[in-house]
C-alpha cells in the first residue's frame, strides 16, 4: 500500500479566523476520535498567524476526510474564508520522527 502525501498552503481572511479556527479545531477533535488507521493530519500556524499549512498522508487521499461531518462543514466556505489557497502534491525524501 503506497502513502500519498499533499500540502495545503493557505492565507485566511482576518476577519474569518475565529471561524476557520472553530472549524479546523473540530476537524482534528473528529480524526482523534476516530483515529483512522495508516492516516495523517498535521496542521500548522504560520508565524503570521493567518496562514497554514495542512499536511495529509495516507493511502488514497482524501482518506477518511470526505467521510467526516465535520470536514464537510470545514470545506463548505473554504473558498470563501481564504486570500489564497494552494495545493501540492509531493514525495517525502527523508524524514526524521515524523511516521512513515
Amino acid at each position: 500500500m503506497s502513502m500519498e502525501t499533499i500540502l495545503i498552503r493557505y492565507r485566511v481572511r482576518p476577519d474569518r479566523l475565529d471561524e476557520h479556527l472553530s472549524l479546523l479545531g473540530a476537524v482534528h477533535e473528529e480524526l482523534a476520535r476516530l483515529g483512522p488507521p495508516g492516516f495523517r493530519y498535521l496542521t500548522l500556524r504560520l508565524d503570521d498567524g493567518h496562514s497554514f499549512v495542512d499536511v495529509a498522508m495516507g493511502p488514497e487521499l482524501p482518506g477518511p476526510l470526505a467521510t467526516l461531518e465535520s470536514f464537510r462543514s470545514y470545506r463548505a466556505a473554504l473558498e470563501e474564508r481564504c486570500e489564497q489557497r494552494d495545493v501540492s502534491e509531493f514525495t517525502v525524501l527523508g524524514s526524521y520522527g515524523m511516521g512513515e
